[in-house]
C-alpha cells in the first residue's frame, strides 16, 4: 500500500502541519472536522504538498527527518518543490 507524506497549511496560525497517511485528502477532511486534537486549534487547514512513497517505512522515515530538522525553511523548500528525496 502506498502511503503520503503530506503538510497542511493554517493560514490563522501561520504554521504547517507534517503527517502521513494513505489518503491525505480524506485526512485533510478529519484535521478540519474532527472535535478535538491539537489541528483544532488551527482551521481551517489546507493541503499544501503531498508526496507518494511505496510503503509507509519510508514516508515516516521522511515524516521524522522533516520534523526533527524543526525548520521552517525546510518545509517551504518541499512546498516548492526544491527538495532533493535522497536518503
Amino acid at each position: 500500500m502506498v502511503y503520503y507524506l503530506y503538510i497542511l497549511y493554517s493560514a490563522s496560525l501561520d504554521r504547517y502541519y507534517i503527517g502521513i497517511s494513505h489518503d491525505p485528502e480524506e485526512r485533510l477532511q478529519y484535521h478540519n472536522s474532527f472535535p478535538s486534537g491539537w489541528t483544532l486549534r488551527g482551521r481551517p487547514w489546507k493541503l499544501v504538498f503531498k508526496k507518494c512513497f511505496a510503503n509507509k517505512a519510508t514516508a515516516q522515515y521522511w515524516e521524522r527527518f522533516i520534523k526533527q530538522q524543526k525548520k521552517r525553511s525546510l518545509i517551504e523548500k518541499i512546498i516548492r518543490v526544491e527538495f532533493h528525496w535522497e536518503k
